[in-house]
Parts: C-alpha cells; structure tokens; sequence
C-alpha cells in the first residue's frame, strides 16, 4: 500500500528503512489468525465474545455491528523488527544521519518514540541489527529468570526467540538444553552450544534434563514454544530442580497443575515483552525513562544491550537468515513461512537519494471512484483532520451519507487515512495537515484528532477560511475558546463562517421527540442525565488532562450541551463534585437554568454494564419522561397534555 510519509514529531523520530526482519513465529501467527472464519476468531478469543455480547445488550445489534465491521475493515500493519537511518529527529540524543533499529512496521518510512529506538554499533550491518528486537524479548526473559554462571537452563521451543535466547545464554556461562520438535532447529542450537533434545526423534525431555544434570534437574526453564498444549508447563515443571524458575517468553496452555509446582517450591512468572517500560504509555509515547539506579534494564537498554552482544560478535543472528526478499517482493516473503523451517526473513528496501524532498511525498493521490463518492457539482466540498475509529464508523459514512464531496483526509501516521481514503473516495491522503488547509477547493474542516489538537486546527481551519466541524470539546481550557471566540468574531470576515462542534445527543430521534413533547410546557423542569461511562485504566489518553482533558471535560460535555438543549435557555449556575477514585473520572454536576429548571449530570465509572449506558429523566408538570439509550422512550401517567402526550410516545418505537 502506498502511504504518506509520516510527519516529524517532537519526541519522535522519522526513519529511512534499510532493513526489517518477518518474525517467522508472531508474524506467522498473525497471518493465520486473520485467514481464520469469524467462528474460529471467535473460538481464539472467548473474552472479546462476552464484550461484544455485553454491546449488544447496552448498545444493539446495529451499532455492535457497525463498530465490529468498522475494526475488521481496518488493515493492520506487520512487522516490529525495523533498521534504519533518521532522516528527521524530535529529539537531542539522535541526530540526523544516526543508524537505529526500531519496533516500526515493514515500511519505507516509519516514526517511531525515541524510546522504542536505539543506535547501532559500528561493524553491526542492517540486517544482523534486525534482530535486536526479538532478541530483546529473550533477553528480558533470561533476566527475569537470572541465571547464574554455571547453572543449566532449558530453551523450550526453538524458534527465533529460543535460538537468539540460546546464543544469549551461553554468552552468559550457562549450560543450556534446547528442545524443539523441529530437527533443523535442534541442529542449529547445537551448532551454538547446546544440548539439544529433539521430539520429533521420541526423545524424553524430562529424561534428558535429568541425565544431563545427574538427576539434580535443570536450574531453570525458558518456555518460548507457542501451542495451545498444556504439556509445556507440566515438563517443564517435572525436568526443574527444587526452588527452580520457570519463566514464559511464548504463547503455550496454563492450565498448570499444583503438585507440579507445590511438591518442588517452583517459582513461575510471565515475562513482558521487551522489558519494563513496555506497554506504558508515560515512558513509551511521553518519553519519560526510568531512573537506572531504580530500574537498570528498560526496554531501551535491553535493545543497547543486545545491540552490544552483535558488535563483540558473541550474538550471531546470520545463521538464523533462512530467506531474503526486496521489499517489492513482500507477498513471496509471506507466503514463505507457510515453510516450516523459517525462521528469519530478511526484508531490503530500495535507497532513495539522500536530497529527496520528504515534502512531497506527504500526499498521496487516490483512484478517485466519482460514482461511489457521490459527487454533484455544488456539493460541499469537505476535508477530514483524523481518520481514527469515530471519523471511520461514524463521521466519514454521515458526510458521505448527505452526499459531500470528500476531498483530502488527513492522519499523522498515514496509514488510517489512506484506509479510510480508499475505503470512503477521498481524492488525496496527506501527513501534512497545512495541505489541507491550503486546498482551495475544501470549504469545510472535520475535526477529528485528539481532543489536545483541537483548538489548534479549529484556529488554522478558520484562519484559513474554512467552516468547521469539530469533535467535542472545542478546546480545553479559557485562553483557547478566546482566541477561537476572536477569530470567530472578526470584524474583518466578509462571509461569517460555521463553527460547528460534535455535540450529537440534541439530534437523537428520541430527544428531538421529547423536545416537541416539552415544547408548551412553561414551568420550570427537572432533569436527572445518569451516564454510565464504564471504566478506563487511568493511562487511558482520554484520562490525561493534557491530552484527552479527563473524561469529564472531553465526555460529559455532551450532557451539558443536551440539558442545555432541552432547558431552552442558558445556564446561571453550576457546579462540579468529583468522587474521591485514582481518575477523577466520576462525578455529579449541577445546574441552573435562567427560567427555573434545573439539572443533574451523573458522569459514573464505577458502575455495570448491565444497566443502560445513557439515560435521561425528565419531571416536568405532573409527568415523567424517561429514555434509556435514547431508543426506549417511557413516559409515566398523569392528567396534564405533556403527560398524555409522553403516554402516546411510549407506544412509539
């Protein structure tokens, strides 16, 4: 697929691939997955089953399945073991010119945090520095299990991870054990100083082990097998010694059994990855490391470190090449791990000169299908900021749906846009959001990024002319609704411009129903909006004040501006009671509207998923409107018309 460049970042660099390696076992394991029925899918993966199960009951069969379409229509990037030359640095401890390895996909251009990228050595070429990755993710296994010098350790599995691991092991004074049911791989092992016990020959791995150690048992197990058996972890826990270690690099059954641990004391424990920092956000995407003196080995120093190992010679990842492709022969790379004795699948790409402007290939043009995009002459011309998960199921389709020309849609990464550019007609796809901007043609902005992104394209759009969608909330704090407040206000402006935010509850069918039904009704009324939120981990982005606002700021808006709607006038006081939990993100607001009516927002995280995710309550002159998930609309008795009229809604569907 052709994308754009990706745009530098701060904190981030830009990186011209030279090499990238197929992990034979991950990347094989994904292609499989993705050939497999809905049903077989499904089997894999009991627990996303009981969650879109629970979607179904909160939110109905159509919205589930729209969101599930939407996820299984997006193309997912391969490959994490990338090698390069930085061509554009976000940050001090890289320059330009720097040769890097990175967990980036297989693509010409990738931009990757500083902290998931690390220097290659001199003497280290691309392709041998292609390996740091799953090295990295042995390595941090091996630490787990901290072996010492002179103790026996069993690679269970022989794949790349448990071959690199074997080399690593034996650098560090360990006897080691190989066993695999491969008999090339066995070889290979041996070839590194292993003894290997090979089950495709009969061979006994318990019985082996303890011949090996004079029937002490081994010191400790690497498991990097990937099967679904649990057999694994039973011989592993038969061929260890009193208090031995077991750690688990691969993917293998864990239904364990107590007396396999319990007789002999054995400790057990699951290694992440390529280290500590994995999977956290604050050090990965933030770039903000760990003290050494706390925390020695993150994932960035187990990349130096294995980096380290390449440059004295004693890790040696040749022999673990066992196919070469060009990039332009990515497909005939794939279909070559159909063959059992892959392992490493080395990837070149082709050099371009040194003085090509980046600029340029920010913007890709799109085979634009003017049949399916619906395009009349005088339709609104509109541009899309953000092609993530929202824009893709939500957005882009209602656009296209009320029939707007869609011109350029835009990401930082690239690659959604481009998905989302084929998928819905768009004309071009850039990283380069100024593109957009300076599109003669586009006469409307979407707005669809990050909430902490928002003001600023919300002032260039306008700047540059351009009405304005934009995803809730406007901007996150005073000083940018008043410099929006200004812009919008400009004297200057010949044509007003719109200024539109994603506030989509007011439009809801049921709402526009309760609206009507309010519509004469002149006393002051009560509103109860209760919103069962679910809980999100605390380093969600949406929970980051900085980024996302907090749930209340960049969610609960939507709550404010539907009391808002229905009240009919504006707000004279309010007031904000957060409950005492680790995201702040729940929380009880009151308000006051200026004809009397008043309104309570229940924003929840702690609830259940079983109850109705959104409902509303509204009293008002003897009668009881209440909506669940602005589907089911229940209206409760009395004498007076609204009340009558509520009745006749509840026969409605």
């Amino acid at each position: 697929m052709e994308i754009p460049v990706p745009k530098g970042q701060n904190g981030q660099l830009l990186i011209r691939t030279v090499a990238s390696l197929i992990s034979s076992g991950t990347e094989r394991m994904m292609v499989e997955f993705s050939k497999a029925s809905y049903l077989e899918k499904a089997r894999q993966q009991p627990d996303k089953v009981k969650q879109v199960l629970q979607k179904i009951k909160s939110d109905g069969l159509v919205e589930t399945y729209s969101k599930i379409k939407t996820t299984l229509d997006q193309p997912l990037p391969l490959g994490y073991c990338n090698t390069g030359v930085v061509v554009d640095s976000g940050v001090p401890e890289f320059k330009n010119g720097d040769r890097v390895i990175s967990n980036g996909p297989h693509a010409e251009y990738v931009r990757v945090p500083k902290q998931l990228c690390a220097k290659i050595p001199d003497g280290v070429d691309y392709a041998v520095a292609s390996f740091t990755i799953p090295s990295a993710v042995g390595l941090q296994g091996i630490r787990l299990l901290q072996p010492l010098i002179g103790e026996t350790v069993a690679v269970f599995g022989l794949g790349l991870i448990g071959l690199l691991s074997v080399q690593i092991l034996k650098a560090n004074g360990c006897r080691v054990i190989g066993i695999d049911t491969n008999s090339d791989r066995c070889k290979l092992a041996g070839e590194f100083g292993a003894q290997t016990v090979d089950l495709s020959a009969g061979q006994n791995p318990i019985q082996n082990a303890m011949n090996l150690t004079n029937g002490i048992g081994v010191d400790g197990v690497l498991v990097t097998a990937a099967t679904e058996s649990d057999e694994v972890m039973h011989q592993a826990a038969e061929m260890s010694r009193k208090q031995g270690r077991i750690v688990l690099v691969g993917v293998v059954g864990l239904n364990l059994r107590r007396e396999d641990f319990y007789k002999k004391e054995l400790t057990f424990q699951v290694s992440a990855s390529y280290g500590p920092g994995r999977y956290d956000p604050s050090y990965e995407e933030e770039g903000h490391d760990y003290p050494l003196a706390y925390v020695r080995w993150t994932e960035q120093r187990n990349f130096e470190a294995v980096l380290a190992l390449m440059g004295t010679g004693v890790l040696d990842p040749k022999p673990l090449i066992t196919h070469s492709f060009e990039l332009k022969d990515a497909a005939e790379a794939y279909n070559s791990l159909v063959d059992p004795n892959s392992l490493g699948i080395a990837l070149s790409y082709p050099q371009d000169p040194t003085d090509l402007d980046l600029g340029l290939m920010r913007t890709v043009s799109l085979p634009h299908n003017t049949r399916d995009n619906n395009i009349c002459t005088g339709n609104p011309k509109v541009s899309f900021l953000g092609a993530g998960n929202y824009a893709n199921s939500v957005l882009i389709p209602a656009f296209k749906t009320a029939g707007a020309d869609l011109r350029i849609v835009a990401s930082s990464g690239g690659f959604s846009a481009v998905s989302a550019g084929k998928k819905f007609g768009f004309s071009k796809t850039t990283t380069d959001e100024q593109i957009l901007f300076n599109d003669a043609d586009t006469e409307t902005v979407v707005v669809a990024t990050r909430h902490d992104t928002h003001a600023e394209f919300v002032l260039e759009a306008l700047r540059a002319g351009k009405n304005v969608f934009v995803e809730k909330p406007l901007c996150l704090n005073l000083d940018e609704l008043s410099k929006i407040k200004s812009v919008v206000d400009e004297p200057s402006r010949l044509e007003p411009l719109v200024l539109m935010v994603g506030f989509n509850r007011r439009f809801a069918p049921q709402i526009k129903k309760i609206k009507e039904l309010l519509r004469d009704i002149t006393v002051p009324k009560s509103f109860i909006m209760t919103v069962n939120a679910g809980a999100l981990p605390p380093d969600h982005w949406t929970q980051d004040t900085n980024v996302g606002g907090g749930r209340i700021a960049g969610e609960a808006c939507h709550f404010i501006d539907l009391l808002r709607f229905l009240a009919g006038t504006s707000i004279s006081e309010y007031s904000c009671h957060m409950m005492d939990s680790e995201s702040g993100d729940s929380a009880t607001i009151q308000l006051a509207f200026r004809d009397g009516s008043v309104g309570s927002i229940h924003y929840f995280a702690n609830g259940n998923k079983a109850f109705p995710k959104e409902r509303l309550e509204v009293f008002a002159d003897g009668g009881i409107l209440q909506l669940d998930n602005f589907t089911k609309l229940t209206g409760f008795g009395g004498r007076t018309r609204v009340n009558k009229i509520a009745l006749s809604a509840f026969l409605i569907p």
